[in-house]
């Protein structure tokens, strides 16, 4: 893949000044921007705002970067979800390149508003599918290579899921128990949970596996909200200490 590096970059929403005579007020913006308006700001133009920020958002997890940086030796992500929060702890030797595109995903909030679409109790929980289709679009293609089996699928342990070899992208699951049969397939763990266990245990399994991949890939959280009220899902995810 050849798409640019989308990250933010400060300063790219500036104030949009009008005449003199209006007193200021100070916003923080749904990109978590600060900038400033006239009390006489029209509508429309606040509005023409907020879209850009949407629109620079969404640019920042369109596809993967043209070279993948190199994640951390180790590095630790929180999950707040629907259900509870908990802490996946990444060792990048047992999955390098794994571990750097999962790093990546992180960076750019890809799971936000992510769903937990496949609960398989006793098994797994998978989810990595956006809930926006014309990002999961970009991403969908966006296959890496197989890492060599180095840890094993026990319980806590978090894999990519994949539809043969090399075929990696960005879903994900966490295996509830010993589902070390998977070793042998190719399944290469990257990290594990270290906390919040109890937390994964408790999403909401009601529909199992009656989500159709193909339907979220196409219509997104609209699908899923409207079919699967139920699900959980990821409020929000990043990097921590």
């Amino acid at each position: 893949m050849t798409e640019p590096d989308d990250r933010f970059a400060p300063g790219i929403i500036r104030p949009i000044l009008l005449a003199k005579g209006h007193s200021w007020r100070t916003i923080v913006n749904g990109c978590g921007f600060v900038s400033q308006q006239k009390e006489s700001l029209m509508s429309l133009n606040t509005m023409a705002v907020i879209t850009l920020c949407g629109v620079i958002f969404a640019a920042t997890i369109l596809g993967p970067a043209s070279a993948a940086e190199q994640a951390p030796d180790q590095y630790k992500v929180q999950f707040e979800t629907s259900k509870g929060d908990f802490t996946v702890e990444v060792t990048r030797k047992w999955a390098p390149i794994g571990a750097d595109r999962f790093y990546e995903l992180v960076q750019k909030e890809f799971y936000k508003d992510c769903r937990f679409f496949r609960v398989v109790p006793g098994f797994m929980v998978q989810f990595g599918i956006n809930g926006d289709p014309a990002v999961q679009k970009s991403w969908r293609d966006a296959k890496i290579k197989d890492d060599p089996v180095v840890a094993s699928n026990q319980r806590g342990y978090i894999t990519y899921a994949m539809a043969g070899p090399n075929t990696r992208t960005t879903q994900l699951f966490i295996n509830f128990g010993d589902n070390s049969f998977l070793d042998g397939q190719n399944f290469a763990p990257f990290g594990r949970v270290t906390e919040g266990m109890e937390v994964i245990d408790k999403i909401n399994a009601e529909y199992q596996e009656k989500p159709n991949q193909g339907q979220i890939q196409t219509a997104g959280n609209e699908y899923l909200n409207g079919s699967f009220p139920n699900l959980d899902y990821i409020k929000s995810i990043k990097l921590v200490e």
